[in-house]
């Protein structure tokens, strides 16, 4: 059987290692005859290193992350890389639409109007790729919404969510609605609830889409992994039907 192991980016936040928890049991419970392990990639405990080093038997890691990044291509292949052939990596989890259907009910939940303006607020990142996802996340979002949806940043990336924020003061909207799209509470949640805007949606948190789409990737990288395996086998016997 295939276990899954949910890798955590890892927070100082007791609320925001609440929330990783409360979403790992919610995963367990989707699928109970399925394995589910819980693990960080930094700062919080425990290591992904140290849970893969534990286990045996296939197993797929989906890291718990709306975007690529740094720890998805630099951090993430090095411990793969130690964990032996049956251990694969799924993709990140955005952007996908069951990630826009619990942006917009956090929204709706924080109080949005029809006439407000929306920004995407991520932590942001170096690797242009995953600035990229969080504008295709936002590209989503604004399908779903029927309006404009402008994706910014809270660390690194441009535009910064100050910087669209004052952009979106001097646009024709009476209030500016900041979606939040982080996984969890924790720092950069409290630099949203900082900047100044008229709302602010709560992280995406333990929801049962965000759940059903971690079963999803997990599904996406057991089958590429057969795939593959089949593939190896093939070019195998092929390399053994040919005359010496």
């Amino acid at each position: 059987m295939t276990t899954l192991v949910l890798a955590g980016h890892g927070t100082r936040s007791a609320r925001g290692e609440e929330t990783v928890a409360g979403l790992c049991d919610l995963v367990r419970a989707t699928r109970p005859g399925t394995r589910v392990e819980q693990a960080f990639l930094e700062i919080s405990s425990p290591p992904l290193a140290g849970v893969l080093a534990g286990l045996t038997g296939p197993v797929v890691v989906v890291p718990l992350l709306l975007a690529g990044g740094y720890h998805v291509h630099v951090d993430l292949p090095s411990v793969m890389a130690a964990a032996g052939p049956d251990a694969v990596v799924a993709s990140p989890l955005g952007p996908h639409p069951l990630l826009t259907g619990v942006l917009a009910r956090r929204l709706a939940a924080a109080g949005l109007r029809t006439s407000d303006s929306v920004i995407l607020g991520a932590a942001g990142s170096s690797d242009p790729a995953a600035l990229a996802d969080v504008r295709a996340a936002a590209r989503l979002l604004s399908v779903r919404l029927a309006r404009p949806v402008t994706a910014a940043f809270a660390a690194a990336g441009t535009p910064t969510v100050a910087e669209t924020l004052e952009r979106s003061r001097s646009g024709p909207a009476p209030r500016v609605a900041l979606a939040s799209y982080l996984l969890a509470p924790g720092f950069f949640q409290g630099r949203l609830e900082a900047a100044g805007a008229d709302l602010v949606s709560q992280p995406l948190g333990v929801d049962a889409d965000l759940a059903a789409l971690i079963w999803t990737r997990f599904d996406q990288a057991r089958r590429a992994a057969v795939a593959a395996g089949a593939d190896r086998a093939r070019r195998s016997l092929r390399e053994m039907s040919r005359p010496a």
